[in-house]
């Protein structure tokens, strides 16, 4: 499972909560959508966007007490099938490789920034994954890195 949101608060009196996306893939809160707040399931009735983030509306939940229970609440979703995604778990231990087919280095972790993630390599190198170009089918990553950016 992976965390996809939190609910901020309460929101109104009819049990729909304000929820914070941790993701750009916002089918996570379309309606018919199943989301986890530790075991119990959620399933979303409806949402729309809200400022930065949606107000959802989850069956069985339909007062502001019960919205209020829920204030705090990790919200996690089965991972999506999606042959395009890179998924941070899937990273480590990667071999990055640059177009001209030289080797970069090798993952290590991935670092949260907020312009963009950053993979970083063995010899501590750090590269933004908005560098990543594709996925080959040995596994390696390819980046398409501007001149100078491991030149330090």
């Amino acid at each position: 499972m992976l965390e996809v949101g939190r609910i901020k608060k309460a929101h109104g009196v009819r049990g729909e909560v304000v929820v914070s996306l941790l993701t750009d893939r916002i089918e996570r809160v379309a309606p018919g959508a199943v989301l986890y707040a530790g075991e119990r399931p959620l399933e979303v009735v409806a949402s729309r966007p809200h400022q930065k983030h949606h107000i959802v509306s989850f069956a069985g939940v339909a007062t502001r007490e019960a919205a209020d229970a829920l204030h705090g609440a990790a919200l996690q979703a089965e991972p999506i099938d999606d042959d395009e995604e890179l998924w941070v778990h899937d990273l480590i231990g990667v071999a990055v490789v640059a177009v001209d087919g030289s080797a970069v280095g090798t993952v290590e972790s991935v670092q949260a920034n907020p312009a963009s993630d950053l993979l970083v390599l063995d010899g501590g190198a750090l590269v933004p994954v908005v560098f990543v170009v594709e996925r080959r089918d040995d596994g390696a990553v390819v980046v398409d890195l501007p001149e100078g950016l491991l030149d330090l």
